[in-house]
């Protein structure tokens, strides 16, 4: 069985279950997400009851007019290995763009000054997303997370040196954009999620997500990429350990 690292989901009160489900399918490693003060609190709570779990503290660009206070004390938690999911989110609109872009501004200096990988959220805002992160300095360590654009956006985060994590909508039959712009990210810059309990790969398309099905977002990114399942699986479950730290 391929051994597989979801590098992104939200473990929610039935997180025992759900992270026994997913080592009895091959999953080694999981990143729990926080999404703002509370939620990472709750996440690093979660990630420290759990072999192979990790955290990240971070603020999202719907929670961004709570600001960032106190998120700071997050950073020096053991189990936390990134900053995020922070970003910019012009779709919803749930905060206003100028904290959203605050916000952002501000995890951008907090992975760079504690010098710890950025999660990134952006959604209907790229060329935003671009320039903030070329004038506040693109961590050394940074994913573009539930990468949902095409290869010209696909380039445009690889040329920043930054990772591209898939979901499981790549196994979506609409999704060919997407799947091309799988297909021309490099391998080592590679990463796999389910960001579950959302987005759930097809067969299970509508219903709760959870990391036991990563291993269908790997398979389907090893279509798109013509490499083997393993070659797949071990290359990514390789860039997670080395992108958190985790070696």
């Amino acid at each position: 069985m391929p051994s597989w690292f979801d590098n992104h989901c939200h473990l929610g009160d039935d997180a025992d279950e759900v992270v026994a489900r997913a080592s009895a399918s091959g999953v080694v490693g999981i990143v729990t997400v926080g999404c703002d003060l509370a939620d990472s609190w709750a996440a690093v709570a979660t990630a420290s009851r759990h072999d192979g779990v990790w955290a990240t503290a971070g603020v999202h660009p719907h929670e961004a007019s709570g600001g960032v206070a106190g998120l700071v004390d997050l950073l020096t938690e053991p189990v936390v290995v990134a900053v995020g999911e922070a970003g910019l989110d012009f779709h919803y609109d749930h905060s206003p763009r100028d904290a959203q872009r605050d916000v952002f501004a501000a995890q951008v200096g907090l992975a760079n000054t504690y010098d710890l990988p950025l999660v990134i959220h952006t959604r209907e805002a790229w060329d935003e997303t671009f320039a903030l992160l070329d004038a506040e300095g693109v961590p050394a360590r940074t994913v573009f997370h539930c990468f949902t654009g095409g290869p010209d956006e696909a380039a445009e985060v690889l040329a920043r040196g930054a990772l591209l994590s898939f979901s499981g909508i790549v196994t979506f039959r609409t999704a060919d954009d997407l799947r091309a712009a799988v297909a021309i990210c490099p391998l080592e810059q590679a990463m796999v999620e389910t960001d579950s309990p959302y987005l759930a790969p097809v067969p299970y398309r509508g219903k709760v997500n959870e990391p036991a099905h990563v291993s269908l977002v790997g398979a389907a990114v090893a279509e798109a990429m013509g490499r083997s399942v393993d070659e797949v699986a071990e290359t990514t479950t390789a860039n997670a350990r080395t992108f958190y730290g985790l070696h």
